[in-house]
């Protein structure tokens, strides 16, 4: 699987796991060099407290369009430091 934004290629694993319908690449499988820390932060219910990053292409910045959870609960233990993205990623095999 790739996540594609900008046409350049942000992560590609073939270990993603699916929760919700979302691809989570493991961290290790992301391209940090696109990647800038926000400091946002939502609640699920049953995954816990998820962290995000802006997505940033050369000067174009998708903000918060990546999130993982680096504490997750006991019941989302297997997507611990996983990334997920939206608003206008492209998942792709």
């Amino acid at each position: 699987m790739k996540a594609v934004w900008k046409n350049k290629i942000i992560a590609e694993s073939d270990e993603t796991r699916i929760v919700e319908n979302n691809h989570y690449f493991p961290m290790s499988a992301v391209k940090q060099e696109f990647l800038v820390n926000s400091d946002t932060h939502t609640r699920c219910p049953w995954k816990g407290k998820a962290s995000y990053f802006h997505i940033k292409v050369g000067a174009e910045k998708n903000e918060d369009a990546a999130w993982f959870y680096p504490s997750p609960s006991k019941a989302a233990k297997p997507i611990e430091n996983y990334v997920a993205f939206w608003k206008g990623v492209l998942i792709t095999e």
